[in-house]
């Protein structure tokens, strides 16, 4: 008889055997420059997501490429397993290269580059966000499937090209196939291990509300000697409702904002406090020493578990070299607020135009755009799924698995435990310093196979014991 530790030992073993041809499919998928928001890239997106959708039809998924408004969707389903349901969510689009310049090589040329510590760097556009993290589930399930001939679970996959810019296509297209899409648990690697040698699970994400907002003052720009204390500035005016949003002891002033913000549970806050965090050393790697958000709360607090509002870039008159004596007759600004639970996003947004408008004189105008808004999630720490995966992980890396927080936002997760109920565990092998989103992004070989390793764990996990028995 093979008892399911030998099962398990035989699929670990075959992954490793195989790494060099996981390697050469990641390769190949980052040569396909899936720049989601530039439009002459988007033969590029439909390429990327017909690649995915015939290689897993290939592994003997039900697969197929689904058309959207924007990017297409790839969906696959292997359902023939006994026991529970996963939903694998990842994204096949990338971010621009820009600035190329700062590029040591071609962004979507992958490079293998030796570390003085032994380990690899795979160097190229996507290779961390989030092709190298998507494929190591796919090889999980690869070499699950060669084998023992099948998957430990009934696993579905969904995989979008629009994550990068907001993910407008995917509310419609979840309202559309929400009954096919439907599991038990749903599975995300689009986040960071804890550190370089400790795994660690996401039970806390932040939601995201997007706004730019256009002030328009005078009917064109004006000569700032003839109209200056006259004319209303635009650029002034924007000024004045950005400082407004903010209070002078990190807070954030707009009012309603806190509403149905809970205090952070002293369980969590315990865990948190045993995790190996240096709060100055956070900051002083990008040079910064002293915390800027709310007084008394620690810097994991800020980032993980209260809302924030940031300023992103304010446009208005002049800004080529020299210099112009203009008043400008608008001001662009971009802003976000990162969410937590109890938090609105349509009743954040709401607050922050009302805001605005209070602060904005009455010859002047407004006009708003919103880019995006998903609430925050939080998972239970005690779910069945996540302890599983816990173990899994601890197993795997020889480390107990932190579990923890994250400021930034994944819409999707929010939006199918909004709509679908699902709980979502964001398992991810990325680490801080991969520049995801800058020049030579990186993802490290160690991660990408320990990640392919971890996967296949979680899977036998989740089955559990009696799955794995020779029948």
């Amino acid at each position: 008889m093979t008892t399911n530790s030998d099962r398990l030992d035989a699929v670990l073993a075959h992954a490793d055997a195989t790494l060099d041809d996981s390697l050469s499919r990641l390769a190949a998928l980052i040569r396909i420059p899936s720049v989601s928001t530039d439009p002459a890239h988007a033969g590029d997106c439909r390429r990327a997501a017909e690649w995915l959708a015939a290689d897993l039809a290939a592994l003997g998924f039900d697969a197929s490429v689904r058309p959207t408004q924007g990017h297409p969707m790839v969906v696959a389903h292997d359902k023939a397993a006994d026991g529970p349901h996963v939903l694998f969510y990842g994204h096949y689009d990338v971010q621009p290269v820009d600035p190329l310049a700062l590029w040591d090589s071609d962004p979507f040329e992958p490079v293998f580059r030796e570390q003085p510590d032994g380990d690899t760097h795979i160097v190229a556009r996507g290779a961390s966000d989030d092709k190298g993290q998507l494929l190591t589930f796919v090889e999980a399930c690869r070499a699950w499937k060669s084998v023992t001939g099948r998957l430990p679970v009934k696993v579905s996959m969904l995989f979008e090209g629009e994550e990068e810019i907001s993910s407008p296509s995917l509310l419609p297209f979840i309202e559309s196939a929400a009954a096919e899409l439907s599991a038990d648990v749903m599975l995300v690697c689009d986040t960071d291990m804890w550190d370089k040698k400790t795994p660690a699970i996401t039970t806390m994400l932040r939601g995201l509300v997007g706004e730019e907002i256009e002030i328009s003052c005078a009917s064109r720009d004006l000569h700032s000697g003839m109209f200056g204390n006259a004319a209303r500035n635009a650029l002034q005016v924007m000024a004045d409702v950005v400082a407004s949003l903010r209070t002078s002891d990190g807070g954030v002033a707009m009012p309603g904002f806190y509403d149905g913000v809970e205090e952070l549970p002293d369980a969590v806050r315990k865990r948190w406090e045993r995790l190996p965090f240096d709060e100055q050393g956070f900051l002083r790697d990008v040079g910064l020493e002293k915390p800027a958000g709310e007084k008394g709360r620690s810097v994991l607090e800020q980032v993980w578990a209260r809302p924030s509002c940031e300023i992103h870039g304010i446009v208005g008159g002049y800004t080529e070299e020299g210099f112009k004596t203009v008043i400008p007759a608008r001001a662009r600004a971009k802003i976000s607020f990162r969410l937590v639970a109890g938090q609105d996003p349509e009743k954040i947004r709401s607050a922050f135009r009302a805001h605005v408008r209070a602060h904005v004189p009455d010859d002047c105008d407004v006009t708003f755009r919103a880019h995006g808004g998903s609430p925050a999630t939080v998972m239970p720490i005690d779910g069945t799924f996540l302890v599983k995966a816990l173990g899994a992980l601890t197993e795997e890396w020889g480390k107990e698995a932190a579990v923890a927080g994250t400021g930034g936002s994944i819409p999707i997760v929010g939006e199918f435990k909004r709509r679908l109920g699902m709980d979502a565990l964001l398992v991810g092998f990325a680490r801080f310093d991969n520049r995801v989103h800058s020049p030579n992004e990186k993802y490290d070989l160690s991660s990408f196979r320990k990640g392919i390793r971890s996967w296949i764990r979680i899977l036998a996990a989740f089955a559990g014991q009696e799955q794995f028995q020779q029948k």
